[in-house]
């Protein structure tokens, strides 16, 4: 039976689905206007904060001066409403000044990560039609065998080349179905699809914030997750932007000291990270005695030993939440008080308010019907794999991972019912790594499984069968893993090459994966 969460039925919290449903799903919607212009001009939309852990406020009045001069100059250079312009650039001020900027000509934001290689940038770029790419200096050498593409490079010159510019005027309304991103996702085989995120998705991300997370205007919200993936793109940017609520965003990687330090420094009270930064900061066993209102996760399920450590050293639970690219988060241990219930050990939660959510064949789906907030349709140009996540009849939507709904309405993951490899929170698919490996001389045949990783939760793990006369060594399994940091993505090199005899494969010829990750199997080291 499909499962609600009851609680979530109290008029005021329907009442609020809908304003935000009517707001950000308008015909006349503007997102410029609905994450930027309507806030307090002197509100501060992002604290900035470098590695020395010196921060720079940016106000929803600076944002709009900057995004409109920014935007006068990308019309300029041929960006039109529905143009799509890939950004890659970590969490910096000209991110989000860009990002809006973008929004104010009715164009289309396209993510990419930087850890990507050349490669995957590429096929992003020309998969969603991208003829311009705005970058900082550090990834600017990644773009210049993409010598047809239009780039700017965030620094002192276009800086000049901005101020110069008059602050565009109205910005373009596009409505509520119109895409205001083209997220690229993987999938097991086949190239990354892309998710078109309209704008009435943003009711759903304010959702997320308001009752499953419960930022309210008084914390110092921090949301450690990369905005080149969806939990930080949705709820490290488009979330405290739709909601008018401060979002830290940090310039460097993850450390377990780094992130102490931002803690006490900024007066952290509701944080939002992957599993994979808990488990680090466990593992530091530094982080103790803090205060924290409000600890999130989300992209893997919470380990006990998480669940266990974390109110002694946050002063706070961290509660689990479950989503996926294709729709933003779903089933939550919401905090907001109107909706929170005690954590069952291992649960996910409960639908959020908008999504209904139920178990077919032991997989977890989402009732279209009766899921106000449900706004993902279908992968761009992909129509094949876009009938693969829905019933016939349209009513499911299929999540593809397995799972449990106990007689009281939690949900519960079981497992992915594909071959993802989920590390760090990043999902990671097969194909794309064996993709790289396969052009090397050496590897005649390769296959690539997750195991598990008791920081990250899972790693990737390469299988090689070797051409004829070439013998495996050190030296080699360096080398390839380095083929995938250069050709794909630093972050998916496999940590173990393991070089076997033969690869486990079904009578149809289709490569068993998951013996691969059983212990003794034949051929593994």
């Amino acid at each position: 039976m499909p499962y609600a969460n009851h609680r979530a039925h109290h008029s005021s919290v329907q009442a609020q689905i809908e304003s935000w449903r009517a707001a950000f799903g308008s015909a006349e919607a503007c997102a410029a206007e609905l994450l930027c212009d309507r806030h307090d001009p002197s509100a501060v939309a992002f604290t900035f904060v470098e590695p020395d852990l010196s921060a720079r406020d940016l106000t929803y009045g600076e944002l709009a001066d900057a995004s409109r001069r920014l935007a006068t100059l990308l019309a300029l250079s041929g960006v039109a409403a529905g143009d799509s312009v890939a950004v890659l650039m970590g969490k910096r001020r000209e991110l989000v000044v860009t990002l809006l900027a973008i929004w104010r000509l009715g164009a289309v934001h396209v993510p990419l990560f930087t850890a990507f290689a050349t490669p995957a940038i590429e096929m992003r770029v020309r998969a969603s039609g991208a003829r311009l790419v705005v970058t900082e200096p550090s990834q600017q050498d990644k773009l210049a065998p993409l010598d047809d593409l239009t780039t700017l490079v965030a620094g002192p010159e276009l800086d000049e080349l901005v101020a110069g510019c008059e602050p565009m005027g109205d910005a373009v309304a596009v409505g509520g179905e119109s895409p205001l991103i083209h997220l690229f996702t993987s999938g097991t085989t086949g190239a990354p699809k892309a998710v078109p995120v309209p704008v009435k998705a943003l009711a759903s991300f304010a959702c997320y914030m308001h009752y499953g997370l419960d930022v309210i205007a008084e914390d110092v919200f921090w949301n450690a997750a990369d905005p080149g993936w969806a939990y930080g793109l949705y709820y490290g940017i488009l979330g405290p932007l739709a909601t008018g609520r401060r979002n830290l965003l940090l310039n460097a990687g993850f450390t377990a000291e780094s992130t102490l330090a931002v803690f006490k420094a900024f007066g952290v009270t509701n944080f939002a990270a992957a599993p994979t930064v808990y488990r680090g900061l466990r593992r530091s066993g530094e982080v103790d005695g803090l205060s924290l209102r409000r600890a999130s996760s989300a992209g893997e399920p919470l380990t006990p030993d998480i669940t266990a450590w974390a109110p002694g050293a946050l002063g706070v639970e961290v509660r689990d939440h479950y989503g996926q690219t294709e729709h933003g988060m779903v089933i939550v241990n919401a905090w907001h008080p109107d909706l929170a219930e005690p954590v069952r050990p291992g649960s996910m939660g409960k639908p959020l308010p908008g999504f209904t959510a139920s178990v077919l064949d032991g997989k977890v789906v989402l009732d279209v019907t009766a899921s106000p907030l449900m706004w993902f349709t279908g992968y761009a140009d992909a129509p094949d794999r876009t009938a693969e996540r829905f019933t016939p009849d349209g009513r499911w939507y299929l999540t593809g991972d397995a799972g449990s709904v106990d007689d009281d309405g939690y949900f519960f993951f079981s497992s992915r019912d594909d071959d993802l490899i989920l590390m760090a929170g990043y999902r990671i698919a097969p194909f794309d790594v064996e993709s790289v490996l396969a052009t090397h001389p050496a590897v005649a045949e390769v296959a690539v499984t997750g195991r598990p990783d008791e920081l990250r939760g899972e790693v990737v793990e390469a299988f090689v069968v070797l051409a004829d006369g070439v013998a495996g060594s050190p030296e080699l399994a360096a080398e390839l893993q380095q083929l995938v940091r250069t050709g794909y993505s630093a972050h998916a090199y496999p940590r173990r090459v393991h070089f076997v005899e033969a690869l486990p494969k079904t009578p149809s010829g289709k490569i068993q994966r998951y013996l691969l990750r059983q212990a003794g199997v034949p051929g593994r080291p």
